[in-house]
């Protein structure tokens, strides 16, 4: 029984090093470490910044759609942040000010 289920596992394991191989093969003309779903946010959101849809549909094909709105909303938490430390406010007055809305 033993010997039947290291056969599974060595094909298993078999199998995945060959994906592997077949990827790295694959990926030999291009970057070598694929893209974090922060890599992608900060390019979508600086992308979409400068209205360059090129660049936005790259930037959007690196990660899935719930990676990348996870990072656009922790990109947008930090920069929020960072701005009301910089002014001297607090996080709901800058995003109010940033969509233009009135103070609250």
């Amino acid at each position: 029984m033993w010997g039947r289920v290291r056969g599974i596992g060595s094909r298993v394991i078999g199998g995945w090093r060959a994906e592997g191989r077949a990827g790295r093969e694959e990926r030999a003309g291009r970057e070598e470490r694929p893209h974090n779903l922060f890599e992608a946010a900060a390019a979508y959101v600086s992308a979409c910044a400068e209205d360059d849809q090129d660049r936005i549909d790259e930037a959007a094909g690196w990660v899935s759609p719930e990676a990348l709105s996870f990072g656009v909303n922790e990109l947008a938490c930090r920069a929020v942040i960072a701005l009301a430390r910089e002014r001297d406010e607090s996080p709901g007055t800058v995003a109010r000010a940033l969509l233009g809305l009135p103070a609250a």
